[in-house]
């Protein structure tokens, strides 16, 4: 089985940041799962930041001024590495206030809620993604599968 390593970067104060072990489960479960798994190790780094960081970067990343959820940032291939190298899959940047009340607005439990968020972000690094309607549809499938491997309720119920 595949190392999967997430480092865990808070930078800042939220009372209802899931503990480092969950964050850490919800990624390897989320390679794992995914069926794109690389053959060696990986790590991927996961910063819980406030609104101000995440829509600075939406804003530098995806010119859409505004805070959101979750950004991926997919480190892509790195030539010369000897093929046994840890391989970087890149950061997922996650706003605990925006989380909180996407949780609170849509009746979903928060834990739940951070579970997806994490999920999602890792498989855009994995190179999935929901910019046609057919590729959505397998993510959010996909998406499903993995989350009730972890007792996390289907986040796209009622939405598909």
């Amino acid at each position: 089985m595949v190392a999967v390593v997430a480092d865990v970067q808070v930078a800042c104060d939220d009372p209802d940041i899931p503990a480092e072990k969950k964050i850490q489960t919800w990624v390897s479960v989320a390679v794992a799962q995914s069926g794109r798994a690389p053959e060696t190790s990986v790590e991927v780094a996961v910063r819980v930041v406030d609104t101000d960081e995440i829509q600075t970067l939406n804003r530098l990343y995806r010119d859409k001024d505004s805070a959101t959820n979750v950004l991926s940032f997919p480190a892509g291939d790195m030539d010369g590495l000897p093929a046994d190298a840890t391989r970087q899959l890149g950061d997922v940047v996650i706003c605990a206030s925006v989380v909180a009340a996407e949780a609170m607005e849509q009746g979903k439990a928060l834990g739940d809620h951070w579970a997806h968020m994490i999920v999602h972000g890792t498989l855009h690094l994995l190179g999935f993604d929901h910019d046609t309607e057919a590729k959505a549809s397998e993510m959010e499938a996909l998406e499903t599968r993995i989350l009730a491997s972890q007792s996390v309720t289907d986040p796209h119920a009622g939405s598909l």
